[in-house]
């Protein structure tokens, strides 16, 4: 299994990379929650520096953070995702983060019928009050 694991964020990336703001633009992250990541060892790997000394992303990097980025909207604990960068820095764990994707997919897909169900019943119920009020069904 080869990482960055997820989508990759679709940007010209110069080749000195992107500064810190521009990498969590791009990304939908602030740089408050980027910086954040990094602290919680969710990233990779460190982010290089500039002979300045700042931060700067590579496409790499960016594929990364857009996997975690995903993760973290599909509703994964931030520990488990601490957890699978720590499996990614590791040779030979592919079965591991396998099983921890796995488990994660098991869950969203169980969150997704629950949402469906009770979607389905705010709909009828929706059917319900525009029947008794005497509107289409569509209106």
């Amino acid at each position: 299994m080869s990482d960055p694991i997820l989508p990759g964020v679709p940007v010209e990336v110069p080749p000195e990379g992107l500064l810190i703001g521009e990498a969590a633009a791009v990304c939908g992250l602030s740089v408050d929650a980027l910086r954040h990541y990094e602290r919680e060892g969710l990233t990779l790997h460190p982010a290089p520096r500039s002979p300045s000394g700042r931060r700067r992303y590579g496409p790499r990097d960016l594929a990364w953070l857009g996997g975690l980025v995903m993760l973290r909207r599909t509703g994964m604990p931030i520990a488990a995702v601490r957890e699978y960068a720590a499996l990614a820095r590791e040779e030979g764990t592919d079965a591991k983060r396998l099983d921890l994707l796995e488990r994660h997919r098991a869950e969203v897909v169980e969150r997704l019928e629950r949402t469906r169900t009770g979607l389905a019943a705010i709909d009828r119920k929706i059917a319900s009050c525009r029947n008794a009020l005497g509107m289409d069904a569509d209106t």
